[in-house]
């Protein structure tokens, strides 16, 4: 047993070391996000406000959107509030920019980079901002993360205790609060580690495709396309992003009529639409999702008005409103203010928990790493490979850790 602790510990300070940077960074940004609507009304107030009036014919509003900002108009989205609508506007260049536009008269209060400043943290928390590299490495630290926290728990088990002991300056005080707080809080993180993966770049992409070829997933278009043109995806539910849109007939009968069909399907006053990129791709009226159950997106043919597909959440299969439930409880909007506030506390937990870990490992004023003695016995290994094999990219640093673990011994 002693062996199989000091195995346990010894991977367990291992996958500290490689994650305790990112999971600061996932804390902080992830924290953050949990607000988004408090900071954007902070950061935007003035750009926000409007006169309470009818709203024009989205013809008329964006043309004149159009002709002021000098781009296309890709995108317009209706918030639930009494406030400014916002505009996804294509640049000549290439560019893309998010406007606030007064529906009232189509006035342009402002714009900013795309999705804004909650959308810069958005990016900055999977570090998609960096490219693939970046995501990666979030998707690593991630896997990492449930090992850190699986052989957190064995440890304590082990060793079972709670409460602060100790003087703040003495290592038992630091062990104590560690100790406790993962105990505390491992659950919350696990559950963040493990819900947050869908989104990474590659077991998220691999977990989609599952989804969709196991028939776990959203109902079948009537006919396959692709959302890359227009950009709609980043509205669509998880489980749709990367599916197939049905395609319709050449022609255009306008956004105003395309989200009157919508709306005549009882798609809600808060709204987002999605202006067809080409000829025959439909116009995508899609519902913003607080609970994973308001997931819904309506595609209508742009050449006859005609509604050619109306997924919602009860039509997905298992797996995908799984998924769509663990991504809105991460996010803090499942259950409302309680959900919010267990995120926000896993995120100060995972904070606490990557300050006492290196103040606890410092006061053992180790020689090198500090690892504790011990080998990888075949149950851990063997624990090991089926996180490895379950999240690749995670596997292949396990494999270099060994790697380099018994290059060190010899």
């Amino acid at each position: 047993m002693d062996a199989l602790y000091r195995s346990v510990w010894r991977w367990h300070l291992v996958a500290g070391l490689l994650v305790l940077p990112f999971l600061a960074w996932l804390a902080v940004t992830g924290g953050l996000y949990l607000y988004k609507p408090e900071i954007e009304r902070a950061v935007y107030a003035d750009w926000l406000r409007v006169e309470a009036r009818p709203a024009l014919p989205l013809s008329v509003l964006t043309k004149r959107v159009a002709t002021d900002t000098g781009g296309r108009v890709t995108q317009v989205a209706k918030p639930p509030a009494a406030e400014s609508w916002r505009m996804t506007i294509a640049l000549p260049d290439g560019a893309k920019r998010t406007a606030f536009v007064d529906p009232g008269d189509g006035r342009v209060l402002g714009t900013t980079r795309p999705g804004g400043v909650m959308g810069l943290v958005k990016d900055l928390h999977s570090l998609v901002i960096t490219g693939p590299i970046g995501n990666a490495v979030i998707e690593i630290a991630a896997g990492w993360t449930i090992v850190l926290v699986l052989t957190g728990i064995w440890l304590w088990a082990s060793k079972p205790g709670f409460g602060v002991k100790g003087p703040v300056r003495g290592r038992r005080f630091w062990r104590d609060l560690h100790a406790s707080t993962g105990i505390v809080a491992g659950a919350v993180i696990l559950f963040l580690a493990v819900t947050g993966m869908p989104w990474s770049g590659v077991w998220g992409k691999g977990l989609q495709g599952l989804v969709a070829a196991q028939g776990w997933g959203r109902p079948p278009s009537p006919a396959p396309g692709g959302h890359g043109e227009h950009g709609g995806a980043a509205t669509l539910p998880w489980s749709m992003q990367r599916a197939g849109m049905p395609m319709g007939h050449g022609g255009d009968i306008g956004a105003d009529r395309a989200l009157a069909a919508a709306q005549a399907r009882g798609i809600g006053d808060a709204w987002s639409l999605t202006l067809p990129a080409s000829p025959g791709a439909p116009y995508l009226v899609s519902a913003p999702i607080v609970r994973a159950d308001d997931a819904r997106a309506i595609y209508v043919d742009a050449g006859t008005g005609g509604v050619l597909q109306d997924a919602r959440y009860a039509g997905f299969g298992g797996g995908a409103q799984a998924i769509e439930w663990g991504i809105a409880v991460h996010q803090g909007q499942q259950y409302g203010e309680a959900n919010r506030l267990v995120m926000l506390a896993g995120c100060i937990a995972i904070l606490l928990l990557v300050v006492s870990a290196p103040v606890m490992w410092l006061k053992r004023r180790p020689k090198g790493l500090g690892l504790p003695p011990g080998r990888s016995g075949r149950g851990l290994a063997i624990l090991m490979a089926g996180a490895g094999v379950v999240f690749p990219l995670t596997g292949i640093t396990m494999l270099a850790a060994i790697g380099v673990d018994r290059l060190a011994r010899r």
